[in-house]
């Protein structure tokens, strides 16, 4: 909001986010209620689940026992905890995906059409699993990825309300566009409904589509023509 004041900006027409980002947008609109008028809130929770909770603590950890973390001072001694980094996005790879987005794309097809029987790459899924790995670790930040784990972990509005996620959303003035999509198990359908049932609580404005989708968690990123045509709909209608 800084930056906001800086640049004469007095009220958002909409905030946009998807996971991490949806929950940001949800966050705004509490934090600032006169300064947002409408939230696009796609694929995210108002808290995560457990098991959410477990997943991020072992990417975390697959980072922190790496031998060059360094305790996070890994810059000082001109290194990176890449096995750390890589270990930590295929297992969150896997998360945002869907078993049957993996079937379709890879089943249990061979790498060079026949068993190796040890311990190399001999799936495509593996393939695919390592080169992501590979490649997100040279492009970023391991404190930075920690980082972002525990404000997930931390998120949780109604925590300060015992609970009552009701009464966390009182003082919210913006109106809603909520999205899910049916095969994202890591961020369920289930998620966005509590945050509707919250929202219509208040009698606050809220639209709701959950949108069938194959691809898990990574629906929100993906170019379905339906989702689409849903955010610009509603983005049509904001200015009025």
């Amino acid at each position: 909001m800084q930056l906001a004041r800086h640049l004469g900006i007095e009220q958002f027409a909409a905030v946009v986010g998807g996971s991490l980002g949806g929950m940001q947008a949800i966050q705004w609109t509490l934090d600032y209620p006169e300064k947002v008028r409408h939230a696009l809130v796609i694929a995210a929770a108002a808290k995560l689940t457990a098991q959410n909770i477990a997943f991020n603590d072992v990417a975390r950890q697959a980072i922190m026992t790496d031998q060059e973390f360094y305790g996070g001072n890994y810059y000082a001694y001109d290194t990176l905890p890449r096995r750390g980094l890589r270990l930590a996005r295929m297992l969150g790879h896997i998360t945002y995906l869907s078993d049957d987005s993996m079937a379709a794309k890879f089943g249990r097809s061979l790498r060079n059409g026949e068993l190796s029987f040890g311990f190399d790459v001999e799936f495509e899924i593996e393939s695919y699993l390592r080169y992501q790995g590979d490649k997100f670790a040279d492009l970023f930040d391991a404190n930075s990825y920690l980082l972002m784990t525990k404000a997930l972990d931390y998120f949780d509005p109604a925590n300060t309300y015992g609970g009552d996620l009701s009464a966390a959303f009182r003082v919210a003035k913006a109106d809603y566009l909520i999205l899910s999509f049916t095969s994202d198990w890591r961020f369920s359908p289930e998620r966005s409904r509590e945050i509707v049932k919250a929202l219509l609580d208040n009698k606050i404005n809220v639209s709701y589509a959950e949108i069938t989708s194959s691809h898990g968690h990574d629906s929100f990123l993906m170019e379905t023509q339906y989702y689409h045509q849903l955010v610009r709909a509603y983005m049509d209608n904001v200015s009025t």
